[in-house]
């Protein structure tokens, strides 16, 4: 007499945010270290552990998954930002922490920094959406600027403030970009370094302080 079969094997379906993370943590990893152009959505549903049916499923084309990654890789940058920027806090300390929290995010996620600052430039879309977060970036570095200069009762021309938010976001982003590629750079000593060349120098132009040269 034959044995009765057992029960079908079940497969534990996970939510869809968890498959989705897989996914992104995975597309993530092949767009950093092949390109967007280079990439496959076979390695990367190799990569998550799953079938690319699933993952155009989830997350659309490749265009669309990229953009995905862009938009994850942006939201974790500026919610790392806006969980240690308190206004009620010093305007230094609230810049270190901006900047620790910012670097910490390129040290813990190097292929992240590599898809969202060296990946996204040269794709239309993406470059818009990276173009918006630098937007955010400044606009936060900014007002930190413009809380700093009342508490010392100095006045100072919003255009000077919008420009020292763009020196020195674009001066970090550069720091970060070579830190990302260098494994053993510890990403506090990078803040200090950022720290001291952003504080410091905003703080003598803010104050009125102009080089000029010396032939007009």
């Amino acid at each position: 007499m034959a044995a009765a079969a057992g029960p079908a094997p079940s497969f534990k379906r996970l939510p869809r945010a968890v498959r989705e993370r897989q996914m992104l943590d995975a597309a993530v990893r092949v767009f950093a270290r092949r390109g967007f152009h280079a990439a496959s959505m076979d390695e990367i549903a190799e990569d998550a552990g799953i079938s690319k049916p699933m993952v155009y499923a989830y997350l659309g084309t490749k265009d669309e998954l990229f953009l995905a990654c862009l938009h994850r890789e942006g939201t974790r940058i500026m919610e790392a930002l806006v969980a240690v920027v308190r206004p009620d806090l010093p305007p230094d300390e609230q810049m270190w922490r901006g900047l620790r929290a910012f670097f910490r995010y390129v040290g813990q996620n190097r292929d992240g920094w590599v898809v969202l600052f060296r990946q996204a430039r040269g794709r239309s879309r993406a470059a818009g959406a990276l173009a918006e977060m630098r937007a955010r970036i400044i606009e936060i570095v900014t007002g930190m600027l413009g809380r700093a200069v009342p508490v010392d009762g100095r006045p100072v021309r919003p255009n000077d403030l919008t420009a020292v938010a763009y020196a020195l976001v674009g001066a970090a982003e550069s720091m970060a970009d070579r830190l990302a590629s260098d494994p053993a750079a510890d990403p506090d000593r990078t803040a200090a370094r950022m720290m001291n060349i952003a504080w410091l120098g905003a703080a003598q132009l803010l104050a009125g302080s102009v080089w000029r040269p010396d032939q007009p």
